[in-house]
């Protein structure tokens, strides 16, 4: 393998890293802020406050997500195939 096809191999896992990730940091963040706002809102300064939501809000993301990721997972393993039979 070639320096070439290594670093394409590596971007394109990246790519799929990223794009399976970003809903649920989205969510997290989307989260986090709103209940931050809320905390400064009501003055409430409960550390702990955020995590549940948080965690609820992300696990939720990711079961609707489930089909994308394994979609996205398998045009990765298609394509590690295809560079595999290739060489």
């Amino acid at each position: 393998m070639d320096p070439a096809s290594t670093i394409d191999f590596a971007r394109s896992a990246i790519l799929v890293l990223l794009t399976i990730i970003a809903p649920a940091m989205l969510t997290a963040l989307v989260v986090g802020l709103g209940i931050g706002l809320l905390q400064a809102l009501t003055q409430i300064q409960e550390q702990t406050l955020v995590f549940v939501p948080k965690i609820v809000a992300t696990f939720i993301v990711l079961l609707i997500c489930l089909p994308f990721a394994g979609a996205a997972m398998s045009g990765l393993m298609n394509d590690v195939a295809a560079r595999i039979a290739a060489y």
